[in-house]
């Protein structure tokens, strides 16, 4: 099987992951789509393949080597975003673009004028999305380029390497994509997750981060009695937003700059939830940052009577970067993998995280590799099948120098 009709394949499936669920996975659809990678593991040769009841699954591509070789691991997530639907994707393929506008459905437009990224691969094959839901890239095309990494390493027995593991979860996207990966059972002494952008990209910084939920209580009154009884939790809820600076939001800042996220509220006269991220690549700022949300929550009880608000706040995951410091090698195989492959490393600092930063404070080194998708989470989302068939041969290459590691 190709790599493009293995990733639609992929995108046939509704994955979507839901962050106010408390199950594990957080949608029962996403087991439907662990259950067929799982068989297509078995399909493809792989040994040791296996799926607890949370919808982990793990595999091994055993060694052809009689050396004494690291067992290393590729990781991607099969979930898709909250943010976009994932349900009846269309993926098509657009042949040799041109550079000009792409028609996704009538009257919705993917323009180079909007999405400069597109002009990156003109003559190359895209696939798109028909303009009403996500395409899924991220982080199907991870996957595929895993699956298609270790078809051709099981072809092509002349091509050296130990035993390597593959591991797909779900529920990335909410940020609980490694809670319960069995770092002990993987086995490995690093790994990568393929769950990058663009050509080229590897990246092991990421933001600190945490999850914020701001609760308002208000009074309900019926309006035409509700002089000095009535308090508008909707007017509170605008009112903290306010509080919180404009200039540190993620459509204001870049590169190292964190950020206040409010991701949604829900609201009434009674009641408001403010849900919000908050996200910096500095520790101590990440920390000042919580201590300022919760200023802030001090400052509406002061103005408005204690009760009035208050906030949960919760970490999600760390900068891996203090992790993977003392294991550069773990990324100078990466670079010249990608030297090796035609590819010009960008070296990047992560504007979000991956499972990988998690699992790399569990004890597994774990820094990101590009897959391909650009335009995440959104009907405009786009892939190059140049670019997957390059991730899949960086993946070959890493698995071809991990041989030669202790020589």
């Amino acid at each position: 099987m190709e790599i493009t009709e293995r990733f639609i394949n992929y995108t046939k499936f509704d994955t979507q992951s839901d962050e106010e669920s408390q199950s594990v996975p957080s949608t029962p659809k996403q087991l439907v789509f662990a259950e067929y990678l799982k068989q297509e593991l078995i399909k493809e040769g792989l040994e040791d393949v296996e799926m607890d009841e949370k919808g982990y699954i793990y595999a091994t591509l055993k060694a052809n080597s009689k050396k004494d070789i690291p067992t290393i691991g590729f990781i991607s997530h099969y979930d898709t975003s909250p943010d976009c639907s994932g349900a009846g994707i269309k993926a098509r393929i657009v042949k040799g673009y041109d550079g000009k506008d792409i028609e996704l459905s009538p009257g919705i437009i993917s323009s180079p004028k909007k999405f400069p990224e597109l002009l990156d691969h003109v003559g190359e094959d895209l696939i798109v999305t028909d303009g009403h839901t996500l395409l899924g890239a991220d982080d199907k095309a991870g996957i595929a380029e895993i699956m298609q990494a270790m078809c051709f390493l099981r072809d092509h027995p002349e091509i050296e390497h130990g035993d390597i593991r593959v591991g797909f979860n779900p529920d990335e996207e909410i940020g609980k994509g490694a809670h319960h990966f069995d770092v002990e059972k993987f086995g490995c002494q690093w790994a990568y997750t393929i769950d990058g952008g663009d050509l080229g990209e590897l990246e092991f910084e990421n933001f600190n981060a945490a999850s914020a939920k701001v609760h308002l209580k208000g009074v309900s009154v019926h309006p035409g009695y509700a002089k000095g009884k009535m308090v508008n939790a909707s007017l509170l809820a605008a009112e903290f937003i306010a509080l919180l600076p404009a200039d540190q939001r993620p459509e204001t800042t870049e590169g190292y700059e964190g950020f206040y996220h409010l991701i949604g509220i829900k609201s009434s006269t009674e009641g408001a939830t403010l849900s919000y991220i908050i996200r910096d690549h500095d520790r101590e700022k990440f920390e000042d940052r919580k201590v300022f949300v919760k200023k802030c929550v001090a400052v509406m009880n002061e103005r408005h009577g204690e009760g009035t608000c208050e906030a949960e706040i919760s970490d999600q995951y760390y900068n891996m970067k203090e992790k993977i410091d003392p294991n550069m090698h773990v990324i100078d195989l990466v670079l010249k993998a990608m030297h090796d492959a035609g590819v010009p490393a960008r070296v990047k600092p992560i504007r979000g995280g991956t499972d990988g930063a998690q699992l790399s404070f569990k004890g597994l080194p774990c820094p990101n590799i590009f897959a391909g998708g650009v335009n995440f989470h959104g009907p405009y989302e786009f892939i190059s099948v140049q670019v997957m068939e390059k991730a899949m041969q960086v993946i070959v290459n890493i698995c071809q120098l991990t041989a030669a590691y202790n020589d």
